[in-house]
């Protein structure tokens, strides 16, 4: 089954020119403008066939050279404003963790985010209520002790949500030179839209995002413990993962659209 997943999804995956097209700039106005910094992606590789079962029907896993992957990602979103207003003191930062995918429909890739913890309640709000997003509640904490190390943990707090902590140690190293678009490091990191769904998976969604190529560093990880992933039933991934320190970059949002 995996094999047979894995050649169906690479048959219909886009194309070079389409995962390049994407990062073009959407016509119209954005929604929202932040930035994301402090960054930190981890991904395992994961049978397609494990991962499709969790994902609405018409979308399908997307797959480097045969593997799908699987990513936890800690950040800080800073800077956040609508655009209708200056940043609000109080909700213009804050701190998030998400477990995603990657996926693809009708030659359009993007992300599928499994969970999405946060810090702020605005934001948890206006992601469940407005993007159909998972996002969920959790107490975070950053902290910098260098400028080149950050140890991060959270504990989720949202209220009949699965229990869930995260903590990890990681040391920034030398800059990456810029992702080459056949590369896994473009397929992990360039995503320049996400899908989401309605809860009952019957209908579904996309938003754009635009911002500069993500300027990538080499990473290592000093400490990580984490049920994220085992919250949403998936089964815990093998081996190390994949690493790649981000960061800063500015970023603008699209409402969301029906597909």
């Amino acid at each position: 089954m995996p094999d047979s997943l894995s050649a169906a999804s690479a048959l219909n995956a886009p194309t070079l020119a389409q995962r390049l097209a994407i990062r073009e700039r959407p016509a119209g106005t954005p929604l929202l403008h932040q930035e994301w910094g402090d960054l930190l992606f981890m991904h395992w590789p994961v049978p397609a066939a494990v991962l499709q079962p969790y994902l609405p029907p018409r979308l399908q896993v997307d797959t480097y050279d045969g593997q799908a992957w699987l990513g936890v990602v800690p950040f800080r979103m800073s800077k956040v404003r609508t655009r209708f207003s200056p940043p609000v003191p109080g909700t213009s930062e804050f701190l998030e963790l998400n477990v995603r995918t990657y996926v693809h429909l009708d030659g359009v890739p993007g992300v599928w985010f499994f969970s999405l913890d946060a810090t702020n309640a605005l934001a948890v709000w206006v992601g469940r209520t407005i993007f159909n997003l998972a996002y969920l509640r959790a107490d975070m904490h950053l902290e910098s002790p260098t400028g080149h190390q950050h140890q991060f943990s959270a504990r989720r707090t949202h209220s009949g949500a699965p229990a869930a902590s995260f903590r990890a140690t990681w040391q920034v190293g030398p800059p990456l030179p810029p992702a080459e678009p056949d590369s896994l490091a473009f397929f992990l990191t360039e995503r320049y839209c996400l899908y989401t769904s309605n809860r009952a998976q019957t209908k579904l969604y996309r938003g754009r995002v635009a911002h500069e190529p993500w300027p990538l560093a080499t990473a290592q990880v000093l400490h990580y413990e984490s049920s994220l992933i085992e919250s949403q039933g998936l089964p815990t991934p093998a081996g190390s993962p994949v690493l790649h320190a981000g960061g800063p970059v500015r970023v603008e949002l699209w409402p969301m659209r029906r597909v």
